[in-house]
């Protein structure tokens, strides 16, 4: 055996996980060009050095967990999500903030490292889930069917949204659809659950829109042939959330509202909620085709977009390699996530296919609203990029979620 084939032999998908370090490592280099200002932050120009050595700490328990079974891991799902839960209690009691969430209390403190429980918890509950709906033996044909895996999500996700911290709270979100998806939920049952969210956006539009909705919304029901306690309960929903929504919005600081009205229209407030959105609009189309250069794009030198090491650094990729580089980042990131779903397809263990899906819906989640919101079509609710933006726990969880995918490509090969 050949030392490529060798090596080959050592991941449950050679492709996925080469894919990754590949991408981890243009991310360092990301992350230091962000750290070249024509005024010097020390606090930025290290932080390459931190994702390093992060990486490092990564790697090392990547290899770690790629040795433990599935078998422990469903085992060990209920555990972890008790354990998961009673750290994000901890975390509400004394956490603290970081960067533009400075406000929040979302991160723990064990001397100069800062640890964010949130993104570990993300990992348990995509393992709880999967033990619950990897042991159902026909698809769900109701949604009261649904109450578990809705529970199990709800928990953490309510905690997080406590922080407060919007944009990981999404991730939870991304997780449940994915893996009731990969369950065999239909596709009808999925849009009840998520109607109430389609009537409270619409709660804010002109009242004929939402009357429009809500017959349609009978219709579906009708069509769809609906138990009457589901038509009590998706109208009910529905009612409430297209009721409270201007209420929910006089209940948002002003801060909050702020971030909502520039998404709308960045021209609103472009000195203060705005800023952020329209100078990473410059940045990325000041890209052009191929960039301004490596090192050297002029708004990131200037230190014009707020958090480019973390959050925006999408932005400076577009700026400095283009349209041509910010493609081939999009490009990584469908293989990566193609392999993710041909490894769930493959494997004939139910949980096992549940968690890397779930694992893909968290990871699809946190990409598509980055780049989303430096484009400006996804509010900014400060969500990092996976592989790419500075974050050392969220690098590390990262790394234990792909560890526990491979695993799974290891075991599948036995079949």
């Amino acid at each position: 055996m050949t030392i490529l084939h060798r090596i080959r032999a050592s991941f449950g998908d050679a492709q996925l996980c080469f894919t990754i370090l590949a991408l981890t490592l243009f991310g360092v280099a990301m992350i230091y060009s962000a750290g070249r200002l024509d005024v010097p932050d020390a606090a930025v120009s290290r932080a390459w050095k931190l994702q390093l050595a992060w990486l490092g700490v990564s790697l090392l328990t990547f290899f770690a967990v790629l040795r433990i079974p599935v078998r422990w891991l469903e085992w060990a799902a209920l555990p972890l999500y008790v354990v998961s839960l009673a750290v994000l209690l901890v975390t509400l009691a004394i956490g603290t903030g970081a960067g533009t969430a400075a406000s929040t209390r979302s991160w723990l403190r064990f001397g100069p490292v800062g640890v964010q429980p949130s993104q570990f918890a993300n990992l348990a509950t995509v393992l709880m889930l999967a033990k619950v709906m990897g042991g159902w033996r026909e698809q769900p044909d109701t949604v009261w069917r649904l109450w578990k895996p809705i529970t199990i999500t709800a928990v953490p996700m309510l905690m997080i949204l406590a922080q407060p911290d919007l944009g990981t709270a999404m991730v939870f979100g991304g997780v449940l659809l994915a893996t009731l998806f990969w369950a065999g939920t239909p596709l009808g049952i999925l849009f009840m659950l998520l109607s109430p969210l389609v009537g409270l956006g619409l709660g804010y539009l002109e009242p004929w829109i939402y009357s429009v909705y809500m017959i349609g919304l009978c219709l579906f029901l009708y069509l769809y042939r609906a138990r009457l306690s589901e038509w009590v309960a998706v109208l009910s929903l529905n009612i409430l959330t297209g009721a409270i929504a201007w209420p929910l919005w006089n209940s948002l600081k002003p801060y909050q509202q702020a971030r909502f009205i520039s998404f709308a229209d960045p021209t609103a407030d472009p000195q203060g909620a705005g800023y952020h959105l329209r100078q990473s609009k410059i940045s990325i189309g000041s890209g052009g085709l191929t960039g301004q250069g490596y090192l050297h794009g002029p708004q990131k030198r200037l230190a014009f977009i707020p958090e480019q090491h973390t959050d925006f650094i999408y932005s400076i990729i577009g700026e400095e390699l283009g349209l041509i580089g910010a493609g081939l980042v999009l490009a990584a990131y469908l293989i990566i996530l193609w392999r993710l779903a041909r490894l769930a397809e493959r494997t004939p263990d139910p949980f096992a296919g549940i968690v890397v899906f779930g694992i893909l819906g968290a990871w699809m989640t946190h990409v598509l609203v980055n780049v989303g919101m430096t484009l400006g079509v996804m509010p900014i609710t400060g969500i990092p990029l996976p592989f790419l933006s500075y974050g050392g726990s969220f690098l590390l969880a990262t790394y234990i979620a792909l560890a526990v995918a491979q695993r799974v490509g290891l075991e599948q090969r036995r079949f």
